[in-house]
């Protein structure tokens, strides 16, 4: 089970591109006084949260209303990870054009939770990774993962002016263009997996 809950928390940690995420919360919050900027973070948080358990938990029951198979989702969610890591590596993922188009609010849900954090790619890993889960106790166990991966992400948020000022932008764009990588393996997984399952 510790396997499992490693495993799961390791994918789903850099599923979340924490470190695009924390340089897209810079700047977007750039502006915003410490105080509420501690509160946007713990409102992303939560909303990342709901989201994710939504996702991970009724992706069986949304492939049953829409007809579709897991492998055939496979591919597709596959594709559009594979998409993402692209975008990383090449420094070209901007969700969000011009922070200053936002007009002043919560930005915490929207665009932080989504799109910011939990993408089209996310979303399609989400559903897999919760749907090929047929065991109990595994689905606990991922579940935990799942939560300590979004909380570490949370804390990171909590800390990205302190990040920033360690290793600096440069350091931020570095350790996306890795996750990226990793990102680009695990698409390439899912792809495989689901191209094996549907032709044989």
């Amino acid at each position: 089970m510790l396997t499992v809950f490693t495993e799961t928390f390791v994918k789903f940690f850099f599923v979340l591109t924490p470190f695009f995420v924390v340089s897209m919360f810079l700047a977007l919050t750039v502006d915003m006084p410490k105080d509420k900027q501690r509160k946007t973070a713990l409102r992303t948080t939560f909303a990342v949260i709901v989201a994710s358990f939504t996702l991970f938990f009724f992706g069986n029951t949304l492939f049953a209303i829409f007809g579709i198979t897991l492998d055939a989702f496979r591919i597709g969610a596959g594709a559009l990870l594979f998409l993402s890591a692209v975008h990383l590596i090449q420094g070209t993922k901007t969700p969000i054009k011009n922070p200053d188009d936002i007009e002043d609010g919560d930005i915490s849900v929207v665009p932080l939770a989504i799109p910011v954090v939990i993408g089209p790619a996310t979303i399609g890993t989400l559903l897999i990774m919760g749907a090929q889960i047929t065991d109990t106790t595994t689905r606990i166990v991922s579940s935990f993962g799942l939560l300590a991966a979004i909380l570490t992400v949370g804390c990171l948020l909590l800390m990205a002016p302190h990040i920033q000022r360690l290793i600096g932008t440069i350091g931020l764009s570095i350790l996306s263009k890795i996750s990226g990588l990793i990102l680009s393996a695990l698409s390439a997984q899912i792809v495989f997996t689901g191209i094996k399952n549907f032709l044989f």
